[in-house]
């Protein structure tokens, strides 16, 4: 049978030019890109803004800052950087809050809540939770000595989460082997360079006995000076002590820095996936280097950050702008 014959034409090249735009305004808005500049003329003082709450909040407290890049990291590994992991549950709404990765372990809400409210009384309706999320967590990196970098923004609030997605591995585990961070990180859009160098944000917070307790009292691979000192705080039993908590660094637990790595070096990593990145395997010679030279953790670091801030925004005429970043509008 024979093919239908296709007329042929020309376009000049300002018609094709017209074409072009035309086109791509149809594909939709979704693939507008974010601006550090977003908010320039429509809300220039919300930079100042978010920095002082965040200020204050980790002058009282600085494990609050890890919790803030926390915050941030579960966001956007759940269908993107959205501020879902935000939203509160409701009799008719199921939010992420209470996914196993999340569960009695994520914290900080109060915080973005309280920056959200001081924005919102400048700049009503302009400034999403999710780019609150993204300035609050770089100005907890930068207070608590690390790196500073231009938080692109532009991204709107989702009106849904997704509970099933958060609960079933896509925000990798403590138990996490090297393989399984690999590819949870790469489906993110992340490289393996990406993925060790964000594991560096270990470098502050501090972690739940439930989260360590199998390491410390069955893995080969562990300073045993280390283990036995964690021991004392986190119980053999499950259920004793799960809430107890360990600095996740044990050298400089407040400040950001490469210490996280030198830890690596010699078997003192508290969770297992940290263990995991010197463990014989493909991703020693980046701790190696890291742990050497803090400058290039530092730039890794900062392009792995916007590099995941850019994952699947909602832009455009897509989400919303919550007024409560713990509820829909």
């Amino acid at each position: 049978m024979a093919l239908c014959s296709i007329p042929s034409f020309s376009l000049s090249s300002s018609a094709f030019v017209t074409l072009l735009a035309i086109l791509l305004l149809l594909t939709g808005s979704s693939s507008a890109q974010l601006s550090e500049n977003f908010y320039s003329k429509k809300c220039p003082k919300v930079f100042s803004t978010v920095k002082s709450v965040v200020k204050s909040a980790v002058a009282k407290e600085p494990r609050i800052g890890a919790s803030i890049l926390r915050l941030f990291f579960h966001d956007c590994f759940v269908d993107g950087c959205d501020g879902s992991l935000l939203l509160d549950d409701t009799p008719s709404f199921r939010g992420e809050k209470t996914a196993a990765a999340n569960n009695n372990s994520v914290r900080g809400f109060e915080v973005i809540d309280s920056i959200k409210s001081k924005v919102e009384a400048k700049c009503p309706s302009v400034v999403s939770c999710a780019d609150i999320l993204a300035i609050a967590s770089r100005d907890s990196v930068v207070l608590l000595g690390g790196p500073s970098w231009k938080v692109k923004l532009g991204r709107r609030d989702s009106r849904t989460a997704n509970f099933t997605a958060a609960n079933i591995g896509v925000i990798p585990p403590p138990t996490s082997n090297l393989s399984n961070l690999i590819s949870t990180f790469q489906a993110q859009g992340l490289s393996v360079k990406d993925m060790v160098a964000l594991s560096g944000s270990h470098t502050i917070g501090k972690a739940r006995c439930t989260s360590f307790r199998s390491r410390i009292y069955n893995e080969s691979n562990i300073d045993s000076k280390f283990a036995k000192a964690r021991q004392r705080n986190c119980p053999r039993t499950n259920g004793t002590g799960d809430n107890n908590v360990a600095v996740l660094d044990f050298r400089t637990p407040n400040h950001f820095d490469n210490n996280y790595y030198k830890n690596l070096l010699i078997r003192r990593g508290l969770l297992h996936s940290d263990q995991v990145l010197f463990n014989g395997g493909s991703t020693d010679s980046l701790v190696r280097t890291y742990s050497k030279n803090n400058k290039a953790f530092d730039s890794d670091f900062v392009t792995a950050m916007i590099k995941m801030g850019n994952n699947k925004p909602l832009t455009g005429s897509h989400g919303e702008i919550r007024k409560n970043c713990r509820r829909v509008n």
